[in-house]
């Protein structure tokens, strides 16, 4: 059996353990989104900001994978919204049959929304649906502006691209317009904002974001 057809294989029995999570999401009115980074570029970060703005009782939870420990679910569940990290031990993703089985003790129908934080990986993540509603690709200004032309795959199947650290903007030489004009070369629909973890500049439009795509 050739490797490619062993990956057909996995991918095929991904997608059908992803088809009865969105099914599951669907019945239970649960947005899902998935987050999806190199190392590095804000996105624990960014899930703090976002779950401190939240009010005590808000109906939303999230799984943060790593490839070894759990100090970003530790940081996360600080917050008293229930976390819950995957460890991947070596895998470079998150894949459907591992979201099924962390799923496997939380009730859905008491949640409105499920953030999954994937592993730090451009490429690996991009093929393995999850279930969710929306992929979400971060870029930092730390990184390189031509990162959409260079890793196309999850800048064409993200809906949402989110520019982030941008208070690092007047210390790197990093082009934002470049940015986002590689971005929609690769994926021209796609939303596009930009955001600051550190200053808060950008995050009430992030919220906004998900409070538009909660409320359909």
């Amino acid at each position: 059996m050739s490797r490619v057809t062993v990956e057909k294989k996995v991918l095929s029995e991904n997608d059908r353990i992803a088809a009865d999570l969105r099914e599951r999401y669907r019945q239970n009115g649960v947005l899902v989104v998935n987050l999806i980074s190199s190392p590095g570029s804000g996105k624990t970060t960014l899930l703090e900001r976002t779950l401190e703005s939240f009010a005590p009782g808000t109906k939303v939870a999230v799984l943060t994978g790593d490839i070894q420990t759990d100090n970003d679910a530790r940081r996360l569940a600080r917050f008293g919204f229930p976390v819950k990290q995957i460890t991947t031990g070596g895998a470079c993703h998150l894949d459907a049959r591992m979201i099924e089985k962390s799923l496997e003790d939380w009730d859905l129908a008491n949640l409105d929304m499920l953030i999954i934080e994937n592993v730090g990986n451009l490429v690996c993540p991009t093929s393995y649906d999850l279930g969710e509603e929306a992929k979400i690709v971060l870029l930092s200004v730390t990184e390189g502006d031509d990162k959409p032309l260079k890793y196309p795959g999850i800048f064409h199947r993200a809906e949402l691209m989110l520019l982030t650290k941008m208070d690092l903007l007047p210390y790197v030489p990093f082009d934002a317009a470049a940015a986002r004009e590689n971005a929609r070369k690769v994926h021209p629909a796609m939303e596009i904002l930009e955001v600051s973890s550190t200053t808060g500049a950008g995050l009430d439009k992030w919220l906004g974001w998900l409070a538009t795509r909660r409320s359909r």
